[in-house]
């Protein structure tokens, strides 16, 4: 083996974050480590790259014990790391990026020869490189490129990847693993962490699997099911697919027409948007963060004014209505971002629960307020939606992520909305709490709502959406129902061109 980690034992205060962990990389492997949030891939990461120091265990790298106290000492012996968040200044070119920290002499820095070695190793992986333009011009796919050609021109042979397809597009995705494949048969090894469970069985050989910090299983790829996977890591059998009854009505709930804003700096990031969503349907939009998919939301929810064009919901014309108009009328907001838009965290679970209804029957009654009804409502809604703690008077902040939302999703269902725009409903959530959103959303849609779901996770879009439209730059470029056309050609869809319907099937 390549990298023996053995015993490896690392505690944060209140919590073990790994736990007797054995981990070994054979020379030319991708090797996955996977688990969902909090199950300690990165910790064990990090102590590899010499982030921290193991409180027990040994590493041993290319057959001697290794001693790694900081990334310097990583590097030295051929360990590099892509972390999820790229370590680039903006302002500095690819070339001064790369060479950034690698000077052999501070006073004297060799440009020239710098740049002819980035060069060479740009050529020989066929990386689409400008050396000389500044990193904040890049897309995050090429951004993600100069990280692994930094690790390369430090002379890694063993290169870790934190989560690196989050913010890619699926063209991104495969350009990436064909990177991969190429340092493979080159013998280098990689260490790929992630939690999606389609890519990891794409480009793996081997699968360490860890939950609450330990090591469930060691598997080979080859011949293992996602839901195999999906259970190891949860601990339980998860579903990977949903039986989706069809849309039967034609009356459209909500219909946009040819809706224009503009987004931050004043730039229109709108640009003529029209599509309806039925009662009992699914619509899903898919796109690379950052193409207008907030600002869509914060035009439907009234939380942004339009430029031009119109809203209809129910046959009414609500271009004009407040927030609380439209809230009041049956439409329900789970937001992006449950910390900042959702909850008041230091307020209950309960208080949360009544953050919109607080001054309507049963809770006031002509202007006294009821705290006894709210404590009821909080039981009976903790119950149902499986908040854990199932204490209502518990604070909001001391939740996990998953449990925050399912409160979120709690005061928003419970209302009987007709109309619901779930916003990155998933984003942060293991697959357990990510299941329980998708069902709950596949119920309303079932009892007759009408659902709008915004996702950057295009397997959840496809999972869940009875149609889709991808969104690039404030346009929708394209419109299908799952199944019908292939990643590619969404993937072009995603990234701003143009394709046939029905060319390819997957």
């Amino acid at each position: 083996n390549i990298v023996e980690m053995t015993n490896i034992t690392k505690r944060f205060p209140g919590i073990v974050a790994n736990r007797n962990i054995n981990f070994s990389v054979r020379p030319g492997e991708v090797h996955t480590l996977l688990g969902e949030n909090g199950a300690g891939k990165t910790t064990l990461m990090n102590i590899l790259y010499g982030f921290y120091e193991p409180d027990e265990g040994e590493i041993f790298v290319k057959g001697k014990k290794a001693l790694i106290n900081s990334p310097k000492d990583a590097i030295s012996l051929g360990i590099g790391m892509v972390h999820q968040h790229f370590m680039l200044i903006p302002t500095l070119t690819v070339a001064e990026n790369i060479v950034l920290g690698m000077e052999k002499n501070p006073f004297k820095l060799d440009m020239k020869s710098a740049k002819t070695k980035i060069k060479e190793l740009i050529k020989k992986y066929n990386f689409n490189l400008d050396i000389d333009a500044k990193i904040q011009d890049l897309s995050v796919g090429v951004q993600q490129r100069v990280e692994i050609v930094k690790a390369l021109y430090r002379g890694a042979d063993i290169l870790i990847m934190d989560e690196p397809t989050a913010v890619l597009t699926p063209l991104e995705v495969e350009e990436l693993f064909n990177i991969l494949r190429q340092f493979k048969a080159t013998g280098k090894s990689i260490i790929f962490i992630s939690h999606k469970l389609a890519e990891v069985i794409k480009i793996s050989d081997r699968i360490t699997v860890l939950r609450d910090g330990e090591v469930v299983d060691v598997v080979e790829t080859k011949g293992v099911t996602k839901e195999e996977l999906a259970s190891m890591m949860v601990g339980r059998e998860i579903t990977m697919s949903y039986s989706k009854k069809p849309v039967t009505q034609e009356e459209a709930l909500l219909k946009l027409v040819d809706v224009k804003a503009k987004g931050e700096m004043n730039v229109s990031s709108l640009k003529g948007i029209s599509f309806t969503v039925r009662k009992g349907e699914i619509v899903g939009i898919a796109g690379v963060d950052g193409n207008g998919q907030r600002e869509l939301a914060e035009v439907i929810m009234g939380l942004r004014p339009l430029e031009a064009g119109r809203i209809f919901y129910k046959e009414q014309d609500i271009t004009s209505l407040s927030t609380r108009e439209r809230i009041e009328n049956g439409i329900a907001h789970i937001p992006e971002d449950r910390m900042q838009e959702g909850l008041i965290l230091d307020f209950s679970i309960a208080e949360n629960l009544v953050l919109d209804n607080y001054d309507q029957e049963p809770i006031t009654i002509k202007g006294i307020f009821y705290p006894h009804e709210v404590q009821v409502l909080g039981e009976k809604l903790v119950r149902e939606f499986d908040v854990r703690p199932p204490n209502p008077e518990a604070i909001t902040k001391n939740l996990s992520g998953g449990n925050q939302q399912k409160v979120v999703l709690a005061r928003e269902l419970s209302r009987d909305p007709s109309f619901i725009l779930a916003m990155q409903p998933t984003r942060g959530l293991d697959i357990g709490a990510t299941e329980f959103v998708h069902q709950r959303l596949l119920q309303e849609k079932e009892a007759g709502a009408a659902v709008l779901l915004i996702s950057a996770d295009l397997d959840e879009v496809l999972m869940v959406a009875d149609r889709v439209l991808v969104i690039y730059e404030g346009q929708i470029m394209g419109e299908f129902v799952p199944g019908e056309i292939g990643y590619s050609e969404i993937g072009l869809l995603m990234g701003g061109g143009k394709c046939e319907k029905g060319s390819e099937n997957s």
